[in-house]
């Protein structure tokens, strides 16, 4: 006689699969940059549940900025930010074509910290340390935005969202399955870590610095500023990495990447800077 199968052992089958094997995607077109490595996640978990809770999370820490009267205090840095990424957004149709209609936010939070980050699914937050202590360009700050952007668009957070599940950290995530609170608060849980806890691996930060750099070159913004928005960085805190590079690991190859790629998307920018949507 058959035995029926209890949900539990359902989730039991379903984490041995997910440890045994991933699925193969591809999340995006390669862009003059030239990204096309084949992406592996785990089948216990989609970016449509990260992206559900990362929208959750992100109004979570936008009330408590706005508890601290940290939220878009200045409205003329709001707008500016809100510019550049207008000007950025529309670019990611060369990549990823469906994700210009992701419900894209963008805010400021008031903080000394040089930092910016792009939470699965579009939600940006930008820190006034970039542009009070740094003092970013606009071409600068298009650099750090186009980079961040382009870890949503990989799906960055999913791969790593995965590998965590596949190395035993958050199997209890099969909860989801079931539809159980604790599987959602364990994915909540997964969210934050690898948006704010986690360093990128080198092979994400290079992807996202380079579909990054050929965003905001095709938006009209120097790509040479990715390589000043380095040296900036190096140079600020005195010894002290500033929070954005603690989870972004630097090399010491990566700004001779940077111009390298520069020089490749240079066409895009003057293109752009004659008035043209870059078509190359």
């Amino acid at each position: 006689m058959r035995k029926n199968i209890g949900p539990w052992s359902w989730a039991i089958v379903l984490a041995c699969a997910a440890v045994v094997g991933c699925q193969t995607v591809q999340t995006t077109q390669p862009g003059m940059v030239g990204v096309s490595r084949p992406q592996h996640v785990s089948p216990l978990i989609n970016s449509a549940q990260l992206n559900q809770q990362a929208a959750l999370q992100y109004q979570q820490l936008l009330g408590e900025a706005q508890k601290k009267q940290a939220l878009n205090k200045d409205a003329e840095d709001v707008e500016r930010v809100r510019r550049i990424a207008n000007r950025l957004i529309p670019q990611i149709s060369v990549f990823r074509p469906e994700a210009v209609n992701w419900k894209w936010e963008v805010n400021v939070i008031s903080s000394k910290e040089l930092n910016a980050w792009c939470m699965p699914g579009g939600k940006i937050a930008v820190y006034t340390g970039l542009i009070e202590q740094l003092q970013a360009t606009d071409d600068e700050l298009a650099q750090v935005m186009g980079h961040e952007i382009a870890h949503a668009l990989r799906e960055h957070a999913w791969e790593r969202a995965s590998k965590s599940v596949n190395a035993g950290l958050g199997l209890s995530i099969v909860g989801l399955v079931l539809g159980a609170d604790q599987g959602q608060m364990d994915l909540a849980g997964m969210v934050y870590n690898v948006t704010f806890e986690l360093p990128n691996s080198r092979e994400h930060e290079t992807e996202a610095d380079r579909i990054g750099i050929e965003l905001a070159a095709r938006a009209g913004y120097n790509p040479r500023a990715a390589v000043s928005l380095w040296q900036k960085m190096g140079k600020a805190n005195e010894g002290a990495p500033p929070k954005w590079l603690s989870t972004h690991p630097a090399s010491a190859d990566r700004q001779q990447d940077l111009q390298h790629y520069g020089d490749i998307v240079m066409p895009l920018y003057e293109q752009a800077k004659r008035g043209g949507r870059a078509s190359l």
